[in-house]
């Protein structure tokens, strides 16, 4: 008798961690996750696409040096977008701009970037949220289509 409770509680036990693991959802391991110099390189990237629509609209023909330094992460959330691992980093930094006349540093500016693996696992891409393609960006579900750029 106490030979089949024990089997019957094991098989009550594996059956729980099945159904557990299927409940949960299918996300990237937080090992594979960009390091802080893929993060600020595309925090700089995305600095510069700013930059460059900036310029354009103002017919400013001298782009602004630029650094960022004194990264802090303070969240980072694996998913995949596109069958691919991404994951949407958010914290701080500190911008050090680099004028013709002065130098201006500007400390806590708040970033929130995703960044996807590419396959091959050798580059970054960074996702923007295509405005014109959809209509909320409050939230990554609410988006529909995506702008990647490649980070270096």
């Amino acid at each position: 008798m106490k030979f089949a409770f024990s089997w019957l509680k094991l098989i009550f036990i594996v059956l729980l961690v099945v159904e557990l693991t299927a409940c949960g959802g299918n996300t990237p391991p937080k090992g594979l996750a960009p390091g802080r110099d893929i993060i600020q390189h595309a925090i700089a990237r995305k600095l510069t696409l700013t930059e460059d629509r900036l310029t354009t609209q103002l017919d400013r023909s001298t782009p602004t040096d630029f650094e960022v330094k004194n990264l802090k992460v303070t969240t980072l959330n694996p998913l995949y977008i596109a069958d691919l691992p991404t994951y949407e980093v958010s914290g701080t930094y500190t911008l050090k701009l680099i004028l013709p006349r002065q130098e201006v540093t500007q400390e806590k500016n708040e970033f929130d970037i995703y960044l996807q693996r590419q396959a091959e696992g050798k580059t970054w891409r960074l996702l923007v949220p295509d405005q014109t393609a959809s209509q909320s960006t409050e939230t990554q579900e609410s988006v529909t289509a995506w702008i990647s750029y490649l980070v270096t």
